[in-house]
């Protein structure tokens, strides 16, 4: 299949606002592409790059050859030509990756030169989503849309998802199983402005976990080999190795664990989340913040997977196979008095809420329903930056400012809420400075524009409807509270979900 098909495809699919035209030009082309070409069509289509890593920064994107003038290129040569270069290594590899780099893009038209660039930079932002994708698959495969999301949430791999079904049909998707090792996609949890609304989401009686200050482990252990990964799915074993330790020292033979890794201070309370992040995201030193595992749910032990059993029998098989000191704090509670009364003690703990679950429920992977519901003490939103300001006054020299956005699920892009630059301490503004200076594409002396990837986590008061942006709301008196290295820009929030704070009655929680 010609490259440039990939590039029309994708052209049409972001000029397309209707998500059933979307699914049927995606399918179209998905039909279209050869056995051996499907893994990397498929990610193209969806705004990846098979490889993972290419070496390719977004300085090397800037300076390219003039466009060919005609098409040459095909799915297949443009995934071995990205394949050269992710392998370049050692002595002299700059130079090589960018002589490499020079010849593909000037073998490229500019339509299929607007597409690499989307595709390197990760920027691609035309509304086809892992979501679309699925389905596109499951109309191209003519096989359940339901076989294809479990699928994909239990391999993690849209590329590998989509060869099953194009080549094997409903037969091969189910042959996909949870495999121990393999990282799936986690559960998530809605969010609820009090206790008693999340109840009438699960109903009672139901479980109150408390909401730990960390970040989202996934933990694989088969004999003595382990493995940690991050809730967007990163490999993070080698960076902690007090969590290997201690799942390595459970009585089994094959698990695998949902929970949190948080560091303590001497009383046993949360250190701030900034020394966690830092923590889990170092690199190669030594670091002298630990951090403690804390697990929630089971999914897999000893050749026996827990998925699809209700959460009463999952917590059990958990409560019986880890001793106490590495369980998430729990309680079944009847009442929204019972449950207020965990919401206050998770709160004085200095935790960040609770999570209350429908005790009935599966672990639907990759899912955000109603059977956890994650309770709060304040509105926070997870938030993309488009932009920042340079700084004035005492600021002078810093980037200040942040443009907040949220993830418009019908486009794929961002919509903008309005601005802050509270809450920001010196450190902060050092960090953020340069780190958005690594992810600036435009700068006019005032205002940074960056790559959509940075998420924030945003505190504020409200929603009011504000002619000003483009989504028609913003936030009223937005604070920044941490950022979220650890959360895609994916995974921020979406649009719909600030409206729907904006619609929803006051709380007095």
């Amino acid at each position: 299949m010609r490259f440039l098909d990939i590039a029309a495809t994708s052209a049409a699919v972001a000029a397309t606002g209707g998500r059933k035209a979307k699914i049927e030009l995606l399918a179209d082309a998905l039909r279209r592409l050869e056995p051996e070409e499907i893994a990397a069509g498929s990610a193209y289509l969806a705004g990846e790059l098979r490889q993972r890593q290419t070496g390719v920064g977004y300085a090397s994107l800037r300076d390219r050859p003039a466009p060919a003038v005609e098409p040459s290129l095909t799915v297949a040569g443009v995934d071995a030509r990205i394949a050269e270069i992710a392998t370049v290594a050692g002595a002299g590899s700059q130079a090589r990756r960018r002589e490499l780099l020079g010849a593909l893009f000037s073998a490229a038209t500019v339509d299929e030169q607007r597409l690499l660039i989307g595709l390197f930079g990760g920027e691609l932002r035309q509304g086809a989503q892992a979501g679309l994708l699925a389905e596109a698959i499951a109309v191209a495969a003519q096989v359940p849309v339901t076989a294809v999301r479990r699928a994909l949430l239990l391999s993690g791999d849209l590329k590998q998802v989509a060869v099953a079904a194009l080549t094997g049909g409903a037969p091969t998707l189910a042959a996909i199983h949870l495999r121990v090792g393999t990282p799936l996609t986690p559960m998530l949890a809605q969010s609820a402005p009090d206790v008693g609304a999340a109840l009438l989401a699960t109903g009672t009686p139901a479980v109150v976990d408390t909401k730990l200050d960390g970040i989202r482990i996934q933990v694989h252990r088969s004999g003595d080999e382990v493995a940690v990964f991050t809730r967007s799915l990163e490999d993070i074993t080698a960076r902690l190795p007090e969590v290997v330790t201690a799942v390595r020292a459970l009585p089994v033979r094959e698990v695998v664990l949902d929970g949190e890794a948080m560091a303590l201070d001497d009383q046993g309370r949360p250190r701030p989340f900034q020394e966690t992040s830092s923590r889990a995201a170092t690199r190669g030193k030594s670091n002298p913040v630990a951090l403690m595992p804390y697990f929630f749910d089971l999914l897999h032990l000893d050749g026996t997977d827990l998925l699809d059993e209700p959460g009463r029998v999952r917590w059990a098989a958990l409560a019986d196979t880890l001793p106490s000191g590495l369980l998430v704090g729990r309680e079944t509670v009847e009442t929204e008095a019972q449950a207020a009364a965990v919401f206050a003690a998770a709160l004085a703990a200095g935790q960040e809420g609770v999570v209350v679950k429908a005790p009935d429920a599966p672990y639907d992977v990759g899912r955000r329903g109603s059977a956890w519901v994650k309770v709060k003490p304040r509105h926070t939103l997870d938030l993309v930056v488009l932009a920042v300001e340079w700084g004035h006054g005492r600021r002078k020299g810093w980037l200040s400012n942040l443009h907040l956005g949220a993830r418009d699920p019908e486009t794929g892009g961002f919509v903008m809420l309005g601005k802050t630059f509270k809450g920001l301490t010196d450190e902060l503004l050092r960090w953020q400075t340069e780190r958005f200076k690594e992810l600036a594409v435009e700068d006019d002396g005032w205002v940074v524009r960056v790559r959509p990837v940075q998420v924030v986590e945003i505190a504020f008061d409200g929603v009011q409807t504000s002619p000003r942006y483009p989504g028609g709301v913003a936030l009223r008196f937005a604070r920044v509270l941490r950022y979220r290295d650890d959360k895609p820009a994916a995974e921020a929030d979406t649009i719909d979900a600030v409206r729907a704070i904006g619609t929803a009655p006051a709380s007095g929680a």
